[in-house]
């Protein structure tokens, strides 16, 4: 499959947790850039966490640092976003890309009209 396939939405409350997953084929996972986006209502879809999957180097949006961490599981060619200590804030629908260039730093940044490949979304939504 050449979409990446997001699952792990879910509704919680502020202060809880969720992991999103992302699978892919093993072209599209191996040694690639893979991110995490989100859009919510009225607003412009913005980057989150990345991660190349070649090294397992790592990218987060300020708003999400200390929260957030993107995972990768090679075996499964799945990558994971885990969510702690959620606000409402992050109340959006959850987009998995794939496929973008890698930095001349040697990681993967969040550009959107980089990557290629984009899933159809997941929605989280944080109550308070």
């Amino acid at each position: 499959q050449t979409q990446p396939v997001e699952s792990g939405g879910a509704s919680v409350q502020a202060g809880g947790s969720l992991r999103l997953s992302c699978t892919a084929s093993t072209n599209i996972v191996k040694r690639n850039c893979m991110a995490w986006f989100r859009q919510a209502p009225g607003k412009e879809r913005e980057g989150v966490a990345s991660i190349y999957t070649g090294t397992g180097s790592t990218h987060y949006a300020d708003s999400v640092k200390g929260r957030f961490t993107i995972s990768q599981d090679n075996a499964k060619n799945t990558v994971y976003l885990q969510m702690n200590s959620l606000e409402s804030e992050d109340t959006a629908m959850y987009y998995c890309a794939a496929l973008a260039p890698l930095t001349l730093a040697g990681y993967c940044n969040t550009v959107t009209d980089e990557y290629i490949y984009w899933g159809q979304g997941t929605q989280v939504t944080v109550s308070s």
